[in-house]
């Protein structure tokens, strides 16, 4: 019994491990586009946009106004001299898998509702302000409005970039916040007014920031600038010494809004001025009690090596390898056990002599190459760390068989 609640206990363990190893954020799409001038639509319902390329040197790629029901997935937007997707006055409209490059602001959304902004790819946002956001909501209001799981980079020296992602004058409901969750953002500047999240601007309501991870975005890192029932959780904000750099995690009261009964607890923060000191956590009192405030802790070891050194496209590539079209000869091999303790894999094959089992780490380093020379071929695991790990079966140079695994230890 002590061993099935061991083994229990690890398998959850391995569970969580594949969320945090699962390549959530950003477009997981890597097939082709068609291209395709700019769209601007008024009044459209129930369409969906997918797999288009499109640039704009005089405007927005996609303008969607008084639009409902509207899917924009699998699309490559920009360069383009105004944003990638502008929305105004819609409802449920939902930007997905897209990618977007040297755009004046990824997605902005005006006095709508029901929006999504959802693992999408966004580099090198142009500005000038007001623009240059990955994401930008200016008025949304109700429920079911979320900007999660985006990757945002911006390159110095190929970018302007204000607020990463902007919530102005956008209210959710109570028990539906805003969501801002899960996004990867890296680089902000050289504006000494931008950062990484902005909430609250000129007030705001019912919204959630949560496990987003900040490297070098800017003047600030996560801020409240007014409003209330903003929740600001278990987010990670690193940055380095820059010409611009101030103070990481704020409730900094800039309007004469009210700004009360907001939350930001247990972040961790490593925030360096441009002066060289550090400047991590910043509450002036404008906001009343901010609920958790000393739970959020200055972590000496965050650094930029929180996020991986590749992000743009990064989720396309992994799935590309995770995920191919299976065919009919990849039911014959068997990969077992999964998850492996350490004892080795065991593949069985149909036709041994002509087929290779190589094995990847997250990273997509090959970790193991082996030829399949039997029928039944053991694979020693036992070089491996503990984690998640991709299994390619190769035949006459095809891919026939990509599973994942779990390599655990005793």
């Amino acid at each position: 019994m002590v061993e099935i609640k061991k083994r229990i206990a690890i398998i959850a363990i391995f569970i969580l491990m594949i969320q945090c190893y699962s390549f959530g954020q950003g477009s997981t799409y890597s097939g082709s586009f068609t291209n395709s001038s700019p769209i601007i639509w008024n009044g459209i319902s129930n369409q969906t946009i997918s797999k288009l390329a499109i640039s704009n040197p005089s405007g927005q790629c996609i303008s969607l106004t008084n639009c409902s029901n509207i899917t924009i997935q699998n699309c490559k937007l920009g360069p383009s001299k105004n944003e990638g997707v502008y929305l105004y006055n819609c409802t449920n409209i939902t930007v997905t898998n897209c990618s977007m490059d040297s755009v004046s602001t990824g997605v902005e959304a005006v006095k709508s509702t029901g929006i999504k902004v959802n693992y999408n790819d966004v580099k090198n946002v142009l500005g000038p302000i007001p623009r240059g956001q990955m994401a930008q909501f200016a008025e949304v209001y109700g429920g079911g409005n979320s900007i999660s799981y985006n990757i945002g980079e911006n390159i110095p020296g190929q970018s302007s970039p204000e607020d990463e992602i902007s919530l102005f004058m956008s209210n959710g409901l109570p028990g539906d916040p805003i969501r801002i969750v899960g996004n990867w953002i890296r680089g902000g500047g050289p504006s000494n007014s931008g950062g990484g999240i902005m909430t609250g601007d000129e007030g705001g309501s019912n919204i959630l920031v949560q496990n987003n991870i900040l490297v070098d975005p800017g003047q600030y890192g996560i801020t409240i600038a007014s409003g209330n029932n903003i929740s600001i959780k278990n987010n990670k904000i690193y940055s380095k010494q820059q010409t611009f750099s101030n103070i990481g995690l704020s409730a900094y009261k800039q309007y004469a809004i009210d700004c009360s009964s907001d939350t930001i607890m247990n972040n961790e923060v490593n925030f360096t001025y441009k002066d060289g000191q550090l400047n991590n956590l910043l509450n002036n009192g404008g906001c009343g009690e901010v609920f958790g405030w000393n739970t959020n802790i200055y972590n000496p070891n965050l650094n930029s090596t929180i996020l991986p050194s590749k992000i743009i496209g990064r989720a396309a590539q992994v799935d590309t390898i995770a995920i191919p079209p299976k065919p009919i000869s990849a039911q014959t091999f068997k990969i077992y056990p999964n998850p492996d303790y350490a004892h080795g894999l065991i593949v069985t094959a149909p036709t041994p002599n002509t087929e290779n089992v190589i094995i990847y780490d997250v990273k997509g380093q090959i970790m193991v190459n082996q030829s399949i020379n039997k029928s039944i071929t053991n694979i020693d695991t036992s070089t491996l760390a503990m984690g998640v790990y991709i299994v390619k079966v190769i035949n006459n140079n095809n891919v026939v068989d990509v599973r994942k695994i779990i390599v655990g230890k005793k």
